[in-house]
């Protein structure tokens, strides 16, 4: 998900305003759509391992992190919720530029979360079995 979230904050979400008016409602829930179909498998696969991790720590990784882990999984969430989802809806309306200038800022909340887990992730990995 980092890889994602990156090419989603850098590339994607900026490329949103320059997708034309004429029919761009249409095209944003087409892309929320299709969007959902690659990112929700993958979130909710790393949420279930989240909690995996925090029930079962490998040896050398301290509960503490698999703690951090899952908060981080509960602020990406909670951002995708609470942030970016309901300018979403607002840009299914139609171009929206405040709308789209606050996803594209919001989301930050994202990119970095995720980057940190993946850091931490990568941590673990290496502290497992030390």
């Amino acid at each position: 998900m980092v890889g994602v979230i990156w090419y989603v904050q850098r590339v994607h979400y900026p490329l949103l305003g320059h997708a034309g008016a004429a029919d761009f409602a249409a095209y944003q829930r087409e892309n929320t759509r299709r969007t959902a179909w690659i990112v929700l498998p993958p979130m909710v696969i790393e949420a279930l391992t989240s909690v995996a991790l925090l029930a079962a720590p490998p040896p050398g990784v301290p509960r503490t992190a698999a703690w951090i882990g899952l908060g981080l999984v509960v602020v990406i969430w909670s951002s995708t919720a609470l942030m970016q989802v309901p300018r979403h809806r607002r840009l299914e309306r139609g171009y929206d530029r405040p709308a789209h200038r606050g996803l594209v800022a919001t989301n930050w909340v994202r990119t970095v979360a995720w980057s940190a887990r993946g850091g931490l992730v990568f941590w673990m990995m290496l502290r497992d079995g030390a």
